[in-house]
């Protein structure tokens, strides 16, 4: 029988905790409502909440609703956002995850001080949404360091990232950045609260994860990894996971395993991005154990 281990350094990073705490409180108290967006990159765990009366809306569906409650997701949201809920009588539950807040807060300064702000991440993730809000649509986002024409080399500029991109990439960003801008300032975020140290603004809990990440893979024969296919720091902790272990497979739920990943191994890793649930890993783990014992290779 395979050996299933969880890892332990996996699974919801607090800003998700806290939302889903917040959104079940809500729930619970208040009845159901409504989720601007997916509350989280994650089908099993929105599936989950539902059932608890947390319905998903868009940003048009939410201009037609009035009188209504409506979360704000971890991600964060531009003020627009906050301007068609005052607009439309809509009490906002603000779940926004206190690092992305810090980060719309200084992109606003840095904004109002007259630098060109450029931010490194997806044009399309809800939380760059939010963070080019901050600046009436001028900020510049780009995905690598291929993307530079696009920033004007001659203004003082000032460098952030999407909270969940990939940690190496940056660098190389910004040391291309620091050859070709007089001017250059790397946002940092030093929040003792939340006790987020990293010089840059990629969470600490996914950056975090890369040493603890690589050494779980390398010590198990095979790795599975759940994670929601849309979430953006679970495509980078899978990259992380497969370059230390090529015998490493990416899942949604357990209905995607196929046993035929276990030949000749005795141990078996889970894993998962910080939008996870546990109780998701859990079930993955069984569900290997329970394969393992009525695998035909086995008999």
């Amino acid at each position: 029988m395979l050996k299933v281990t969880v890892d332990s350094s996996s699974g919801f990073c607090w800003g998700v905790i806290r939302t889903i705490d917040i959104a079940e409180d809500e729930l619970k108290n208040n009845g159901g409502m409504y989720s601007l967006g997916d509350v989280i990159h994650n089908p099993m765990e929105i599936e989950r909440l539902e059932h608890k009366g947390l319905r998903s809306i868009s940003v048009d569906e939410l201009k037609s609703i009035k009188n209504a409650r409506v979360l704000i997701r971890a991600h964060g949201e531009p003020a627009s956002t906050y301007q068609i809920a005052r607009q439309n009588n809509i009490e906002i539950i603000d779940a926004t995850c206190p690092v992305v807040t810090k980060v719309q807060e200084r992109i606003r300064k840095f904004y109002d001080d007259g630098y060109q702000i450029v931010i490194f991440g997806k044009i399309e993730h809800a939380e760059v949404i939010g963070l080019v809000g901050q600046t009436h649509g001028e900020a510049i986002v780009i995905r690598s360091a291929e993307e530079i024409d696009r920033i004007d080399l001659n203004r003082k500029t000032v460098l952030f990232s999407q909270t969940t991109m990939d940690k190496p990439e940056f660098h190389r960003l910004k040391e291309v950045l620091q050859q070709k801008i007089d001017e250059l300032i790397v946002a940092s975020m030093e929040d003792e609260a939340v006790d987020f140290h990293a010089k840059d603004t990629i969470c600490g809990q996914v950056s975090g994860r890369d040493k603890k990440l690589k050494q779980f893979a390398a010590d198990n024969d095979v790795v599975v990894f759940v994670a929601g296919r849309k979430s953006s720091n679970g495509k980078v902790l899978f990259n992380i996971c497969k370059s230390a272990n090529p015998r490493t497979h990416f899942i949604e739920n357990e209905s995607e395993i196929d046993y035929t990943w276990f030949d000749g191994a005795e141990t078996v890793g889970v894993s998962g991005a910080t939008s996870t649930p546990q109780w998701l890993m859990d079930r993955v783990k069984s569900y290997i154990e329970n394969v393992s014992v009525h695998n035909p290779l086995n008999q």
